[in-house]
């Protein structure tokens, strides 16, 4: 028995040496093996320092689609479009049909579309290199430029896609749009307005592609792809209304080249809501040029002394503190401080012993400090002031919102904030607190951002009416509509008295504060007057706040722009039972004209009173501008591109900016601009419109006081 277990032991260390020994023989077979891959530049046939030299990763990003900005109705604002650049392979490598084989015939055929020489292409087609591009010739290509090469069907042509954001109506709503622009890595990045406060959201994820490839870019076959796709941008609806917008820009327009004056601002809003339906300035620009004088929306980023229209709180603060008698009477014309500050009205004379209420129609600022002297303290008025929003934002979702400043102490300082003095605000707070006029007392928080919907078209955020809290009762603020009312009937606003559209307001005017911080301007011209108003009185539906600066004619320029957008507003809302319903309509709504004859729609819209420009010398509409549904007003310019390719350049003189470049845009013409208003001076005029002509224009402020 003890041999049998000595045997077992014995074969057993045998097995053990044996698997030893095939171990370190694998082991030194390995080692030998390594050496011999690594002197060795073959295995198998395959070179590996040639195969590991060819293959490296490649990257590449797949660049989320920007979200587009719409109006509330779903008309695009500002949206992304696409431009290409051409590339032409050449390296016969790619193998059949995949590099430019046939030059001639490649270069006679894109020198029919782009603007490059047979010549200067065939050049570049014979170059010793694999691919090449045709400069500037070959970039910025439009989808139809792009299609019409690619239906040549030529051999090894490509295109590489670009992404930037256009803005299809111009400077339409500019400092609410803001703009963007592509960086470097040709991402778009928003830089103003709600293109940058909403930038996160608008802009997306990026995704991106991993893959092998070999020297000459191509993917190597049979090796592993990584994929990660794009989560495009979300899209922004605004509660802007585009045809509101219009009416507010060409008001805007016409005021400019009737008028004299500096600036002039104005917002409506809804006044159930608080939506904001249109807001613009004198001093837009156009996004896609980016000719930018100031980068301060001036209806939300700048704040002004807003003058007499601030009587309105006022009066509200008396009225709130229970203490108001409209009834009660004081003296007119002027009124002395404790510390000698003579306070007088607009007409220093006065109007002799006045009720307060017809102190309110008359903008008596004597009737506004007796107010608060005998009512009132100043923390009241102060505190009333806050409660309705100003000195403080809004909130509106707009970028570089200004609160404003309230800081009157001394007495003399608080009867100069009771008339509008001494305080700033801005336009969107006047708004803000306009809203508890309409609303029977209840305050309403202003916006502009009706949807937010992601790129599958889920509403991801919804805004709606907002309400604040009540900051008056029912019978203040029926009051104050009475007492706004006796302004246009019979006071210091008659200029906006509308029979039949039941407008009531509020004017005033304020001096603007010196820019070294001591005191105001004194010339002639330099003040702000102010609009506050809103219709139908009894129920209103529309708050309008505006302003102008520098007016020198009284204010023509303001009541035109008002009395302009309350009579197309109104029609266009239908608001009959504020508007005689025998009031003629001025509106007209564009159809579709494509594929329709110009002379049977440029004689339609002529009898329209509106002003038809066309561009080429085609018998068929191809285009226009504006859009259809857009509602116009006389005389408004509509804009007919034909299929033609002959473009002749018109005298441009005396035209708007806005009305010369959306005419280059259309018919393709190069330009470069200087200055800003109407057009002054051209280099080329009343010639066909050749390739590689550049339009030189120079505009100026232009009124017809000006012109001989």
């Amino acid at each position: 028995m003890k041999k049998k277990k000595s045997k077992t032991v014995n074969r057993n260390v045998r097995i053990a040496n044996i698997s030893l020994l095939v171990t370190l023989f694998l082991f030194v077979l390995l080692i030998y093996r390594a050496g011999v891959l690594s002197l060795s530049e073959k295995v198998d046939g395959i070179n590996l320092k040639e195969f590991a030299s060819k293959r490296t990763i490649k990257h590449e990003t797949i660049l989320a689609k920007r979200g587009t900005i719409y109006d509330v109705n779903g008309e695009a604002l500002a949206q992304n479009v696409y431009s290409y650049t051409l590339i032409a392979y050449l390296d016969s490598s790619r193998g059949e049909g995949n590099y430019v084989k046939d030059k001639e015939n490649t270069a006679k055929g894109l020198s029919s579309i782009i603007s490059m020489d047979y010549e200067k292409i065939l050049a570049l087609l014979n170059r010793n290199v694999y691919q090449t591009e045709f400069g500037n010739s070959g970039k910025g290509l439009t989808e139809l430029t792009k299609d019409k090469i690619l239906a040549l069907n030529l051999d090894g042509i490509t295109f590489t896609e670009t992404q930037k954001r256009y803005y299809p109506k111009g400077d339409f709503l500019s400092y609410t749009l803001g703009y963007a622009k592509s960086n470097e890595d040709g991402k778009i990045i928003g830089e103003m307005g709600i293109e940058a406060l909403f930038n996160d959201s608008l802009t997306g994820t990026d995704g991106f592609k991993e893959y092998q490839k070999d020297l000459k870019g191509y993917k190597i076959a049979n090796t592993l792809e990584k994929v990660q796709e794009q989560q495009d941008g979300n899209s922004i609806y605004l509660t802007i209304d585009s045809n509101v917008q219009f009416f507010i820009e060409q008001a805007l327009e016409d005021a400019n080249n009737k008028y004299n004056f500096d600036e002039l601002n104005i917002v409506v809003a809804e006044a159930k809501t608080g939506k904001i339906l249109g807001m613009g300035s004198t001093t837009s620009f156009d996004p896609n040029i980016k000719e930018i004088s100031s980068y301060l929306d001036p209806n939300i980023s700048v704040s002004f002394e807003p003058g007499s229209t601030m009587k309105i709180f006022s009066y509200m603060a008396v009225m709130e503190a229970g203490k108001y008698n409209g009834s009660e009477t004081f003296k007119s014309g002027t009124y002395t401080t404790t510390d000698g500050t003579v306070i007088g009205d607009w007409d220093r004379r006065g109007w002799g012993t006045i009720t307060y209420d017809k102190g309110f129609a008359l903008s008596s600022n004597v009737g506004i400090v007796n107010l608060i002297h005998n009512y009132i303290d100043k923390d009241t008025l102060m505190n009333y002031y806050k409660k309705l929003g100003f000195g403080s934002k809004t909130g509106i979702e707009l970028s570089k919102e200004t609160a404003g400043k309230l800081n009157f102490k001394y007495e003399t300082e608080v009867f100069n904030a009771g008339f509008g003095q001494g305080i700033m605000v801005t336009s969107i707070q006047n708004i803000k607190a306009l809203t508890s006029i309409a609303n029977d007392g209840i305050l309403l928080e202003p916006y502009i951002v009706d949807k937010i919907v992601d790129s599958s078209g889920k509403v991801i955020e919804e805004n709606s009416r907002k309400e604040l809290g009540r900051v008056a009762s029912k019978t203040t603020t029926d009051k104050i509509k009475d007492l706004m009312e006796s302004v246009v009937l019979e006071g210091t606003g008659t200029n906006y008295n509308m029979p039949g559209y039941n407008l009531i307001a509020k004017t005033g005017t304020a001096q603007i504060a010196s820019t070294n911080g001591k005191g105001y301007l004194t010339g002639q011209y330099d003040v702000i007057r102010g609009f506050a108003g809103m219709f139908p009185k009894d129920d209103p539906e529309i708050i309008i706040y505006a302003n102008v600066k520098k007016p020198h004619q009284y204010a023509n320029a303001l009541s035109y722009v008002v009395k302009n957008v309350v009579e197309n507003v109104s029609k266009y809302y239908n608001i009959y039972d504020a508007v005689e319903e025998n009031t003629e309509n001025t509106l007209y709504t564009l159809e579709n004209y494509t594929n329709k004859k110009v002379e049977t729609v440029k004689k339609e819209l002529e009898s329209k009173n509106l002003q038809v420009e066309v561009i080429g010398s085609g018998d068929t509409i191809t285009s226009q501008y504006p859009e259809k549904s857009i509602v116009l007003t006389k005389n408004s310019k509509v804009f007919l591109v034909t299929n033609s390719t002959d473009i002749w350049i018109p005298n441009f003189k005396g035209w708007s900016k806005k009305d010369v470049v959306t005419y280059l845009k259309l018919s393709g013409i190069s330009y470069k601009t200087e200055g800003i208003g109407y057009l002054v001076n051209q280099n080329i005029t009343n010639i066909k419109y050749q390739d590689g002509m550049t339009l030189e224009l120079v505009f100026a402020e232009k009124y017809p006081e000006d012109e001989s």
